[in-house]
């Protein structure tokens, strides 16, 4: 696959990926990059500078928040982002977009084939 096209195919999707993500539990940074690049068969695998700018536009937007949470025992302070109730109900919104969308992309999609 042509990385240019896969690049802004992924662009428009990740803000809902990380968001659904969050809306199972408070995440930090690097939980998120593992789960998306795990549970998306690698598909979803970014760097640092790609996610947290997505964070920061989702914390500006009002749809996360975040918060450190201080270290027990041995381990490392890290910055916590969570879900809000706009964050919720946009992921619900953007659940319905992209229904609708792979619905439309498929039936073009489909045809080619005829």
């Amino acid at each position: 696959m042509n990385p240019k096209y896969e690049r802004q195919l992924k662009k428009g999707v990740l803000e809902l990926l990380v968001l659904c993500l969050l809306r199972e539990e408070e995440k930090y940074g690097y939980q998120l990059l593992s789960e998306l690049r795990d549970r998306g068969g690698g598909m979803f695998a970014m760097k640092e500078g790609t996610l947290y700018p997505i964070l920061y536009r989702l914390e500006d937007d009002g749809l996360v928040i975040s918060r450190w949470r201080e270290p027990k025992g041995k381990e490392i302070s890290r910055k916590y982002y969570a879900l809000t109730r706009q964050g919720e109900e946009t992921l619900a919104d953007l659940r319905e977009l992209w229904a609708a969308f792979e619905e439309q992309v498929t039936a073009i999609l489909g045809e080619e084939s005829r």
